[in-house]
């Protein structure tokens, strides 16, 4: 035999409310209330989307200089360890230059890049710093560019994007330094940032 229980608002026994429902809208608790959902909530029957906020942010930097170009630039990284530092989730993880995301997600991706020039050689050019990405593991497109020139002394430039990362095998990302002559260096350093990466997930994909 079905039961249909009819009521508008339902109380725990000090009669305070704890589902109330009034021109359609439902309303589960009340302000101060810590609402505990058991299994998976469905919109329509499909999933909500997550609500938790930031859950991945990482940042690296190159522990030492750069000399010649690069692509990728595949030594000298490492996890920021400053004091004071935190990452948030498991991190990236990195072999040989190339990224690896730890989870799904929408991830804005950053690379500042620290340059210095000796002024000899003709090594003002234009030093430029590429972010690039592969959807296969395999082949790579550029995805963004940033470019100073140094005049001698020392520049700085960045670049930035968004990387849809669907699959973690495959989504991945390298950073590419170029058009550097004889006494030109993306600088690093162990101590501090100079050049250095940035990691943050948004959203889910």
């Amino acid at each position: 035999m079905t039961a249909i229980l009819k009521v508008d608002t339902i109380q725990d026994t000090s009669g305070n409310n704890i589902i109330n429902e009034s021109s359609d809208t439902i309303t589960i608790g009340a302000s101060g209330d810590t609402t505990n959902i058991i299994g998976t909530l469905q919109n329509n029957g499909s999933a909500v989307a997550s609500t938790n906020g930031i859950t991945e942010a990482d940042n690296w930097r190159l522990s030492g200089d750069q000399s010649g170009d690069a692509d990728p630039i595949s030594s000298n990284w490492e996890r920021n360890d400053s004091t004071g530092f935190g990452y948030i989730g498991s991190g990236m993880s990195q072999s040989s230059g190339i990224f690896t995301f730890p989870s799904t997600g929408i991830y804005l991706v950053r690379f500042f890049q620290a340059w210095y020039t000796n002024g000899s050689g003709g090594n003002d050019t234009d030093l430029t710093g590429r972010i690039s990405v592969t959807t296969n593991n395999s082949s790579y497109n550029l995805h963004a560019e940033g470019a100073a020139r140094a005049d001698g002394n020392y520049a700085s430039s960045s670049c930035e994007t968004f990387v849809d990362v669907t699959d973690t095998s495959n989504v991945k990302v390298k950073f590419i330094c170029t058009n550097m002559g004889a006494g030109a260096y993306l600088k690093g350093t162990s101590s501090r940032n100079r050049t250095h990466v940035t990691f943050i997930r948004l959203g889910d994909t």
